[in-house]
């Protein structure tokens, strides 16, 4: 047999074990433009779109007979996972779809709702996972945070105890996963998904059918446990509903988008191994009720934000030399409704310092605190999800209720059966039997979660004013050699010093960085350079 004859087999082999895509829809991506901002009132319209995560999308076979049904796969079409993906194809989304099947709607300019169950014609469906293309509409949009500032508005208003409204980034391939030779699905299709939970429940992983082991959930009607996990790096940004949100960091041992396998490297609940994992799965989160203020977010006017109604959400990516090529080092958080600017709660915690934002000397205290194992630090903390905002990242957003835990590690007591005055356990005012995914789909259906008008730009960029700044207690030291007080360049106190030498404004590096005015670039980055001078 000559070499071209290998060649040309090896070729169609490849061509027959493929995810390929369906031709009886029209597959389309629904425009969902964003901004991207250079200064304040300077932003431009970026053409993005969104596409459906593919673990939503009909799988079928030549003949249009369902592949995978429920939560299990077809025993003839799927007797393995060669089979499978060589002989099931990946349907398209039409224009109908996404309202009739899907429950997805934009409004063309940088809007969109995502309704929790549609009935459609054939199925029931039950929350969506929506992915950022770029202007191409063929990879993802990757985003670079690191000395930067992410905003958009978010309407939770409708969400109850136990569904989760979820804004994050994940560190997905760009090409979703194309470069595999059987994936001829992509982008437009949502493949490629991973997160730091290293899902089993997603249908392909790598360009294949992931059927093989394939275990049918006993809790949920539509999902199972497959062989194959995927992870990396995920940030979540906003997870909430009306009664708690959170905002987390989950650092990984691995770069890009990896398929696990092993329960040891997966970190699997069920085997015990959840902290032997290639991924940091508790994370390190800021929940503000957790956090110690049972009065900062929730439903009506008693509360500092009104989830009752929409609102703008600002998060601010620190880094240590206040440039884009510095460590990442604090993540900050505000709150912009009604035209006002609400700094975050600052942490009220026994024996806990006064922490506003998420900076890796919070994350080691929080975990002694709480009690809570340390994979945070153990995978890397912020400086390495740092290193992953370099790679790029991709913008996530959902709507979706947590069949296993039922979302109390978000609203209510968590673990359930722990004491709720155990600092760190109490994550909000929803009861322990709340949150089940069938009383959330009888009587909440109709519920949905709107996102709208993403920015990104430089720190100060993409909202009008000035952000707020918690005002931390004035620092005095004592020794010889008095000289005379000195005040800071930023918004902060003035802070005292009774001995020769320097001192740290704020008490430690990132609240003195958090004294820095924004505003100009320059001076911004002169004061961090200070900060890091006196304070390291």
């Amino acid at each position: 047999m000559g070499l071209l004859t290998v060649f040309v087999f090896a070729i169609l082999a490849i061509g027959c074990l493929s995810q390929n895509t369906g031709d009886l829809k029209e597959n389309v991506a629904l425009k969902f433009p964003i901004e991207v901002c250079q200064s304040e009132g300077n932003c431009q319209k970026v053409s993005t779109s969104v596409s459906l995560d593919s673990n939503w999308h009909w799988i079928h076979d030549s003949s249009g007979t369902n592949c995978y049904d429920g939560n299990m796969w077809d025993s003839v079409r799927c007797p393995d996972a060669a089979t499978c993906t060589s002989g099931c194809v990946l349907e398209g989304s039409d224009q109908a779809d996404w309202g009739s099947t899907y429950g997805v709607t934009v409004d063309g300019s940088g809007g969109m709702e995502l309704q929790f169950v549609t009935v459609g014609q054939y199925s029931t469906n039950i929350g969506s996972r929506m992915f950022v293309l770029d202007e191409s509409g063929d990879a993802y949009y990757m985003f670079k945070l690191k000395n930067k500032e992410f905003t958009m508005d978010v309407d939770t208003s409708e969400l109850p105890c136990g569904l989760n409204g979820a804004v994050y980034f994940v560190e997905m391939d760009a090409d979703g996963g194309l470069h595999y030779p059987s994936n001829k699905a992509g982008p437009p299709y949502g493949t490629g998904y991973c997160d730091a939970q290293c899902p089993h429940d997603l249908k392909w992983v790598n360009g294949e059918a992931n059927c093989d082991t394939w275990i049918p959930s006993d809790v949920d009607p539509n999902s199972g446990f497959g062989k194959y996990g995927s992870c990396c790096f995920e940030l979540d940004i906003w997870e909430a509903n009306t009664i708690s949100t959170v905002f987390t960091n989950h650092p990984c041992d691995v770069t890009g988008q990896y398929r696990c396998e092993l329960p040891e490297e997966c970190g699997d609940n069920g085997s015990d191994n959840r902290y032997d994992g290639v991924c940091d799965k508790d994370g390190c989160d800021f929940n503000h009720w957790r956090m110690g203020d049972e009065t900062f977010y929730g439903p009506g006017s008693n509360f500092k934000v009104d989830s009752s109604k929409p609102l703008t959400l600002v998060t601010q990516f620190i880094t240590d030399d206040g440039t884009d090529n510095g460590n990442l080092v604090e993540m900050r958080r505000f709150y912009i409704q009604n035209g006002n600017i609400i700094a975050n709660n600052v942490a009220n915690i026994p024996g806990m310092q006064a922490w506003d934002s998420v900076s890796q000397p919070m994350c080691d205290e929080q975990k002694k605190i709480f009690d809570d194992p340390d994979d945070h630090t153990e995978k890397g903390g912020m400086k390495t999800m740092g290193e992953s905002m370099d790679r790029g990242q991709v913008l996530v957003m959902s709507i979706w209720a947590d069949a296993e835990s039922h979302m109390l590690w978000l609203d209510s007591t968590f673990p359930a059966d722990s004491s709720s005055s155990q600092p760190g356990n109490s994550r909000g005012s929803c009861p322990t039997d709340s949150g089940l995914p069938s009383d959330l789909q009888n009587n909440y259906g109709d519920a949905t979660v709107k996102y709208f008008n993403v920015k990104i730009g430089p720190l100060g960029s993409t909202f009008p004013g000035d952000a707020p700044t918690n005002q931390p207690p004035t620092t005095t030291t004592s020794g010889p050699n008095p000289t005379p007080s000195t005040s800071t360049s930023g918004p902060g106190p003035t802070t005292t010093t009774h001995g020769g030498g320097s001192t740290c404004p704020g008490g430690s590096l990132d609240v003195c960085i958090s004294l820095c005015p924004d505003e100009p670039a320059e001076i911004y980055q002169k004061c961090v350079q200070q900060c890091i001078a006196d304070c390291t």
